[in-house]
Order: structure tokens, then sequence, then C-alpha cells
């Protein structure tokens, strides 16, 4: 075929959604034939999307959906390699999908959701955008009575940061401002007796150490231990927390003026607990062009 025009790269660009160098290459390569381009891109793009999915995705969005009645929600994590790749249109159509899909098949895990089909749609956006993306995780609640209570959420406006809440009582106002609270307090657990007894172990040895460095009397330092305890427990403890937007109340206070308990919460925070690679800017771009 004729020369390699840069309507027919703008073309191949279009309907696979590659950069332009690849695109021009596809077509040099295929001498000029759309089509084989398209099946020799297709075909590099596995091997393109198996080399991506080793690196890191620590970024990305949460997102939520709730039921029309209140009973039944969805939070996902949805991740890219960049902040820059999670503003992309393509990526968050992705993540938009994977909730949808989250939502629907109630039962489904992360491998369940990839199995439904969500795979695929992963593998054509990391060869299109040239990230690693995927879903992370998914947490759903639910009240199978629909006078039981009332599930509800809150994301953060640059969507990081997003919580699901189910309450006993009040309403969909005071549920959301709990959930909002947990989004910017993030306590540990609702009350304080559910503290796990390893942290309370952990934080004790720490709180022994401390006091035990102050060289005051055994009974003293018992007592200072006791006091730091109580106080670590009231600040991870969501019942026991200054009510965000009114901190001369506790959460607690505000829920049982409501009548209202809180069942169970969880928060997703974009990345959190992913070790991320630290890499130098300079020294990516020198070690790509060594590279090339």
């Amino acid at each position: 075929m004729g020369n390699i025009t840069a309507g027919m790269v703008k073309e191949l660009r279009d309907r696979t959604g590659l950069g332009m160098m690849d695109c021009k290459k596809a077509l040099t390569e295929a001498d000029g034939d759309m089509d084989k381009a398209i099946d020799d891109l297709r075909k590099a793009s596995g091997v393109k999307a198996a080399k991506k999915a080793s690196r890191v995705a620590a970024e990305g969005v949460v997102l939520t959906k709730i039921a029309d009645d209140g009973n039944y929600g969805v939070i996902v994590e949805v991740n890219s390699e960049t902040d820059f790749a999670a503003r992309d249109s393509n990526f968050l159509d992705f993540a938009q999908q994977a909730l949808e899909l989250a939502y629907a098949n109630s039962e489904a895990d992360v491998a369940g959701l990839l199995d439904a089909g969500l795979e695929d749609t992963r593998s054509a956006l990391v060869q299109k955008i040239g990230e690693n993306c995927n879903m992370r995780r998914v947490e759903r609640m639910q009240f199978t009575d629909e006078n039981a209570g009332i599930v509800e959420s809150y994301v953060h406006s640059n969507n990081r940061i997003a919580v699901l809440i189910s309450v006993n009582g009040g309403d969909e106002s005071l549920a959301r401002d709990v959930a909002m609270h947990i989004a910017a307090v993030n306590p540990l657990v609702v009350k304080a007796e559910d503290v796990p007894a390893e942290e309370i172990a952990k934080e004790t040895e720490i709180y022994s150490a401390q006091a035990r460095e102050s060289g005051k009397p055994e009974e003293i330092i018992e007592k200072m231990i006791t006091g730091r305890l109580r106080k670590f427990v009231a600040e991870v403890s969501l019942l026991e927390q200054p009510f965000v937007k009114d901190p001369d109340v506790t959460v607690g206070k505000l829920l049982k003026d409501a009548g209202a308990s809180v069942v169970q919460f969880v928060r997703f925070e974009v990345g959190e607990g992913i070790d991320k690679e630290e890499v130098d800017f300079a020294d990516e771009v020198a070690a790509q062009v060594k590279g090339s």
C-alpha cells in the first residue's frame, strides 16, 4: 500500500487508543493495512498489559453506590499507577463500571467480578492508557428487613476517601454526618470494647517503656500507663470522639439523642497499606533514555 499518512495514524489511534508512535510503527510494519495493524497491536498489547501488571498501582479512586430504598450499599477501590491516570476519563469509566458490577453482583468478591467480565475491560484499559490498573477491594452492607436501618455513604470531593456506614434509627442526614466524621477522623472501631486486644497490648508496651524512662515509682507508672491507654481507646473509638461538626458533643451523644446506633462502617482511602516504590523522577527518565 502507499505511504503512511497522518490521517491513517489518527484513525488507528482513535480505534485503539494507543500512542501515535505505536500506531505509526504498526502501520509501517503492516504496510499500511489498517486491519492487520489492529490485529498486530492487539497481540502486542497482551504482552504490554502483562508487563505492566507487576507495577505498583497505588493511586486511583474510591466510589460508593446506595440503593434507592437505603437498605443496600457498596464501596469499591479502583487503582492506577499515577494520579494523572486516575483523572483520565477512560479510567473513571472503568471505575464506574467496576462499581456498577459490584453493586449488581452482591455476592462476588474482586476475583469474581473480574471473572464476570471486568478483566477484559481492565486489560483493554491498561493497553489504552499505558498504566497498570486494577480493582483492589469491595465491601457491601445490606439490611434484609426494609425497616431495620439505613445504609449511607460519604465520599470526599476528590474521591480519595470514602465511607460506607449502616445505622439503626435516625435518618439519612444523620448517617451521612457520621460517615463524614469517619472520613475526616478515621476511627479504628465503633466502640471502646471493640478495640482489638493486640492493639491494646502494643500500645501498653509502648506506654510502659515511655513511662519507665521517667524514673517515677511503680505505682505512678501504672497510673500513667492506664491513663494513656484510656486516652488511646477514646481517640480510636467512634462513639468517644468529639463530633467533627460540633466538638462539644461526642458522636455517641449525637447518636443517642437521635435514638440511633452504628451497626458497622467501612472506610477506604486510596492506596492505604500499599508499599509504594519511591522513584526519583530524574533517575527514572535517565533509565528510560538508557533503555531506549
